[in-house]
């Protein structure tokens, strides 16, 4: 494995900022850092431990201190102890993951059977039963099949080459804990307009909420409402989100009972609307806030040198959207991976759209039909599960919940624009399908419901992917022509690469002045002239160099921006 790292570094308790910035609480205690770990044989009982992992970096990683492997036939534990600060036995006490890949079995003091399916979303087991005073083990069972199961599984391989990345296992984010009343609040909603929010809390019982929304420090309004219920809050001056003024309204929401408090946290939302529909001259467009917005975006794969899924700290985090901003892009493409609660944070809060991918699952269908047929113009019917490698129906089953626990998760997060269930064919069946049921639990976001190809007419965007080949127009449909991937433009840069020998990109360029010729004309001859034709989503590859992949505008380790940073601004400016 390359011993390339980034220059962010990791504190004593990695990623130690509070996690789910849309439900904060005070009282909270970050369970990461070193944990004792062993790889056993699946289905055998725990040996003796074999040393340290960090955590939340996976044991793949450089950063977990491991990097070692864990395969489809093995199992990963994991154990460490701690005590609960100002521990109360009159309280219930939450532990939570941000995420685990893939199966995970958890007990605390040697009971309970906590589990979960489920690599990319939070989830949150009550241990209160089994939770004591003084010292407590928690113990972690992970197992993983990646490429050898149907599971979403995103770019993880277990012979990483080309496009395909190095697997990661067990906890990946952030392990936290936290004592709450047995009345208290499970999450918060808030569904935006132009000039109005309604919002609703879910708690563990029925209660008064008290809601207090402000506006740069200063109070707007308070609102009573029941915890069963919601509040539709009118706005008379509503100051609106959009990447060029990010602006977010704060709020604070106390849960109420027989006029005692029983629970409080604070959250923010902003006032924003998405909508695709014609504009003055017939053309189908994406419209942010009643106005025709362009995106312009790149290919975001989340992945990082030293920690993989895992970036080294929130500054690394922060770092990758205020690069992309700085260039003057306004979207990202979070592709088939999901983030941790605070990536999607700094891009409410630095004014960055998102398309969000679902993470791809289920067997690579081959090149004939993921790349020749659609260079060819030729879609397929994805209810062909076969030809698709979808018969499994369990596994179909587990990749709609699994997308529903995404936009269930995700729903509330200001920034994202475009939900994306399938990519390239790749494990893709019944998109249609998958952009209704999208459209039906969230009707405010558009729909990209199979980016690149096969598609199958449906959701809101002609989703369009060229590499090498010339990008064309497609013919008006009524939907709007996204150009999701293009350019993929690389260059080796010695000393910033994974490795030299093996690496991988469409069209290699020897240096900047090359490469950033190559980006000018690409747009000047092919994407600036499309711009009359209904062109108004474009994304390129991509962010950051991954592993072998070598087409990034930034290197693997974020240390140089491998193309002029004046040409790149220029050309964005020049695509509205």
């Amino acid at each position: 494995m390359s011993t390339l790292s980034t220059a962010f570094s990791v504190g004593e308790i990695p990623l130690n900022e509070y996690p789910r910035p849309q439900l904060v609480r005070e009282a909270w205690q970050n369970l990461n850092g070193k944990w004792s770990y062993q790889i056993t044989p699946r289905g055998e009982g725990p040996g003796a431990w074999q040393g340290e992992v960090l955590v939340p970096f996976a044991p793949e990683s450089v950063l977990s201190g491991v990097q070692k492997p864990v395969l489809p036939d093995q199992q990963l534990w994991y154990s460490r102890t701690f005590t609960i600060d100002h521990y109360d036995a009159g309280k219930r006490t939450l532990l939570h993951f941000g995420a685990v890949d893939y199966s995970c079995f958890v007990s605390v003091n040697g009971g309970g059977s906590f589990r979960h399916e489920g690599g990319y979303c939070p989830f949150t087991f009550d241990i209160t039963d089994y939770a004591r005073e003084g010292e407590n083990e928690i113990v972690v069972i992970v197992t993983d099949e990646t490429d050898r199961g149907d599971a979403p599984r995103g770019k993880q391989v277990l012979k990483p080459k080309g496009i395909w990345y190095t697997a990661v296992t067990g906890i990946w984010q952030t392990v936290w804990l936290e004592q709450v009343n047995a009345l208290h609040i499970d999450a918060v909603h808030f569904t935006p307009s132009l000039d109005s929010v309604e919002a609703s809390v879910e708690a563990s019982g029925s209660a008064l909420v008290c809601m207090d929304i402000l506006a740069d420090g200063t109070l707007l309004g308070s609102y009573t409402f029941p915890s069963s219920g919601s509040q539709q809050v009118e706005f008379d001056a509503p100051r609106l989100w959009s990447p060029e003024d990010p602006f977010l309204y704060d709020v604070r929401l106390s849960l109420v009972r027989s006029g005692r408090e029983v629970d409080r946290v604070t959250s923010y939302f902003g006032l924003r609307a998405f909508a695709v529909k014609q504009d003055a001259d017939g053309v189908t467009r994406f419209f942010l806030n009643d106005k025709p917005c362009f995106q312009r975006g790149l290919l975001d794969q989340g992945y990082w040198p030293d920690g993989l899924y895992t970036a080294p700290s929130d500054e690394a985090l922060r770092s990758d959207i205020e690069q992309a901003k700085a260039l003057g892009f306004n979207m990202l493409r979070k592709h088939i991976k999901v983030e941790p609660a605070r990536w999607y944070y700094h891009c409410d809060r630095l004014g960055m759209l998102v398309w969000q991918d679902m993470p791809s699952g289920a067997a690579y269908p081959g090149d004939r039909l993921a790349v020749l047929l659609p260079n060819l113009g030729v879609h397929v019917e994805d209810k062909d599960y076969k030809r698709f490698k979808r018969e499994n129906k369990d596994a179909r089953a587990q990749f709609t919940a699994e997308l529903r626990e995404m936009v269930g998760v995700l729903r509330d997060t200001v920034c994202i624009s475009t939900w994306v269930p399938f990519n390239e064919g790749w494990g893709q069946f019944d998109a249609a399908a998958a952009a209704a049921l999208l459209w039906e639990m969230d009707p405010t976001r558009p729909v990209d419901h199979a980016s690149g190809w096969h598609d199958q007419g449906a959701g809101d965007y002609k989703s369009i992917h060229r590499y090498i080949f010339k990008v064309r127009a497609p013919r008006p449909e009524g939907r709007v022509f996204a150009l999701t991937e293009f350019g993929g433009y690389s260059q080796v840069l010695d000393g910033h690469v994974w490795d030299k020998e093996k690496s991988f990109g469409y069209r290699m360029y020897p240096d900047k002045k090359a490469l950033t010729d190559a980006y000018r004309r690409l747009h000047e001859e092919q994407i600036f002239p499309l711009l009359k034709k209904g062109l108004c989503v474009t994304i390129y590859t991509q962010l950051t160099d991954v592993e072998l992949e070598v087409n990034g505008l930034f290197t693997y380790d974020r240390a140089v921006c491998k193309l002029d940073e004046a040409t790149v601004k220029e050309i964005n400016k020049k695509l509205v």
